[in-house]
């Protein structure tokens, strides 16, 4: 079991300063003038930076300065990769359906786009709930807001299309079917 929560360590490096001297001891400086010197930072800062990042739990001494946890980091990861992702809500989806959402969809993005049509189908029409239906949207419109879903939003445009969920007639998209909350 790990020391450190991975939200410790985010907490850890998500000050500017401590990112900068976390990098620094990454990168091979050990000591406190290296890393100013790599850093940038005066003495005072690095310093500090090291002793929070040392209380912390992901820097140690060793002894000549200042090493990387990289055990205690190693083990967090593992720990976080195993760990059970929370289940979504996929309200009105039957068993089958949240199964595949929950293979797929994380935190409303897309993991991948399903290579099986019956799948795909699925997660095309969670992705449609966010047309509504009788507006009109521009192409630019329909990018955007694919592209909260997914890296590749020409893909899905194409298929929410091509499986009618969207109609399209020059450059002009609205929402044609899926399911629709009454």
């Amino acid at each position: 079991m790990s020391e450190l929560a991975p939200a410790e360590i985010a907490r850890l490096l998500g000050d500017g300063d401590r990112l900068r001297v976390f990098a620094a001891l990454v990168l091979g400086s050990s000591t406190l003038a290296a890393v100013a010197a790599a850093t940038g930072l005066d003495a005072r800062r690095a310093g500090a930076a090291l002793t929070r990042l040392t209380d912390g739990g992901v820097v140690e001494p060793d002894g000549k300065g200042w090493r990387v946890r990289e055990e205690v980091l190693r083990d967090t990861a593992r720990e976080a990769a195993d760990a059970e992702p929370p289940a979504e809500a996929h309200e009105g989806a039957s068993a089958e359906e949240a199964k595949v959402l929950r293979a797929f969809v994380r935190d409303r993005r897309l993991k991948s786009i399903p290579a099986a049509a019956g799948k795909r189908r699925v997660v095309l029409n969670v992705i449609a709930q966010d047309f509504e239906p009788g507006v009109r949207y521009t192409e630019r419109r329909v990018n955007l807001m694919l592209g909260h879903w997914h890296a590749d939003f020409a893909a899905l445009r194409r298929y929410l299309v091509d499986e009618g969920f969207l109609e399209r007639s020059r450059s002009v998209y609205w929402r044609a079917g899926g399911s629709f909350d009454v």
